[in-house]
């Protein structure tokens, strides 16, 4: 009976490999619409229009024009990923260890899975239609308090603008992302910590901070990414008068007046290092915290 249980118990040799055929679909999509393209991309920022190899492509990244373009798309999105996770981290404490309502911390998963998929269009639209020149919140100041946000110097088409239209989506992200971590906890800590006696500070400082922190970084770091690639939203928003590196490399690859193609492979191929290298800080940094949040 034991021989025949362990007979049934493995794999049919030469049967339909099944798991290779429900992972196939991720197999084709990430051939066909990552790795491919990448290579495409890598190849092209080393040929002329020609098909020549050549390194003035590279070289032309390090233009003021470009350069520029690098370091304010590098500040937006060092504002708003630093800004959403600090948010995000407390709305997530708050809802899980803030003893708030046990619907809170439902709602606003809900809602931030939501609202972390809101973005290109509709999302620039509804930003225009509530802090634009005419918006709703711009009225309401200027007419119940007497405040010109305009006159003070805010744009919503400027740097700050657009940094606080990606805090829309980057808050929620950071919500689903550090939730988890926060969860991970464990009771038994703060318990020690209180019996040998810690202070609650002193818990965040020696205990708990620790702990969390390279969950926190790894999630600001897969914030910055979200945010450096974003062109919809920003294009939208502020068509050319805001030069970042996504609406410079649209303009490369599908202007009427800037068209270098090869220039644009090679912009796109300087997007793809530094979101690289954000990528696996994040991925070295969510393993360092999984070690204790087993």
């Amino acid at each position: 009976m034991a021989a025949q249980a362990q007979a049934a118990s493995k794999p049919v040799q030469g049967g339909i490999p099944w798991a290779w055929v429900g992972v196939t679909p991720f197999l084709l999509f990430a051939i066909l619409f990552l790795i491919l393209p990448t290579l495409f991309l890598v190849v092209g920022a080393f040929q002329d229009p020609d098909g020549n190899l050549t390194l003035a492509n590279i070289g032309d990244l390090f233009t003021p024009s470009i350069l520029s373009a690098y370091w304010i798309s590098i500040k937006v999105s060092l504002a708003s990923g630093l800004t959403g996770a600090i948010f995000g981290a407390f709305m997530a404490y708050a809802a899980i260890g803030g003893g708030l309502p046990n619907w809170i911390k439902p709602t606003l998963m809900t809602f931030s899975g939501v609202a972390s998929n809101f973005a290109g269009v509709p999302l620039a639209f509804a930003f225009l239609a509530t802090l634009g020149r005419q918006g709703l919140v711009t009225l309401f100041l200027m007419n119940v308090f007497g405040l010109n946000i305009y006159a003070q110097g805010f744009n919503i088409l400027t740097f700050w603008g657009l940094t606080i239209t990606y805090l829309y989506f980057q808050i929620p992200l950071m919500v689903l992302i550090f939730t988890p971590a926060i969860e991970g906890l464990r009771k038994e800590w703060r318990e020690a910590a209180t019996i040998l006696g810690a202070s609650n500070w002193q818990y965040w400082r020696h205990v708990a901070g620790p702990v969390l922190m390279p969950s926190f970084l790894g999630a600001a770091l897969l914030l910055f990414a979200n945010s450096f690639g974003a062109i919809a939203t920003a294009y939208a928003l502020t068509g050319s008068s805001l030069n970042i590196v996504t609406i410079l490399l649209y303009a490369q690859i599908r202007g009427d007046v800037l068209h270098n193609q090869n220039l644009g492979y090679a912009i796109a191929l300087g997007m793809i290092v530094i979101t690289g290298l954000s990528n696996l800080a994040y991925i070295w940094l969510r393993i360092r915290s999984e070690r204790w949040l087993k």
